[in-house]
């Protein structure tokens, strides 16, 4: 069995939040998907796009929540539920305000820091315990500025860092998925962008 079974991207369905920075997420798997030859499908009972691909040897599932970033847990659920996948084995991307745009980060465990995408998934699953891979996008300053900001389009230079950060994680999956996070960990925090 792969360490990570499924990889689920965090963001906010619709064309008009496509580019936003909240769905970080969502560029990291669609970038995955679309190197693969995945495509997407909506799967109603899991309120969710999903895809399923081949990383090593390993199949995984990849998922797309389209309930909106603050009732992530809805689709979350329910795809663990329904694939019967524990919440170790998952790996959540997502947006993160506390890192520069450019940086990844690979984490277990831990807190929500405030990403509402997370806290739902926390009040779904009753625990923190999964795999997330943080992607910078900087923050705007003040907390009075965050929500503009998250569902705002990041301007040019931000968002090639973003994509580069995203490069990166892609070239880390093999490992991380058959569980070698410490050294795509060590990889990921010691690269500089």
């Amino acid at each position: 069995m792969s360490a990570i079974r499924l990889i689920v991207g965090l963001g906010n369905p619709g064309p008009e939040h496509l580019r936003t920075r909240h769905n970080a997420g969502f560029w990291f798997v669609d970038a995955l998907a679309s190197g693969m030859d995945a495509r997407f499908g909506f799967e109603n009972k899991l309120h969710a796009e999903t895809a399923r691909v081949r990383i090593g040897n390993e199949q995984v599932w990849l998922l797309k929540p389209t309930t909106f970033m603050n009732k992530s847990g809805i689709a979350v659920a329910s795809a663990l539920r329904y694939w019967k996948i524990e919440s170790a084995e998952m790996l959540v991307v997502h947006d993160d305000l506390d890192l520069p745009p450019g940086a990844i980060r690979l984490k277990f465990d831990g807190g929500h820091g405030g990403q509402n995408g997370l806290r739902d998934l926390f009040e779904h699953l009753g625990t923190g315990a999964f795999h997330r891979l943080r992607i910078g996008i900087g923050h705007p300053g003040h907390k009075d500025r965050v929500t503009p900001w998250v569902l705002g389009k990041p301007s040019v230079a931000d968002e090639e860092a973003m994509l580069t950060a995203i490069a990166r994680g892609l070239d880390e999956l093999p490992r991380i998925v058959a569980g070698d996070f410490n050294e795509a960990m060590k990889r990921l925090h010691t690269t500089t962008t």
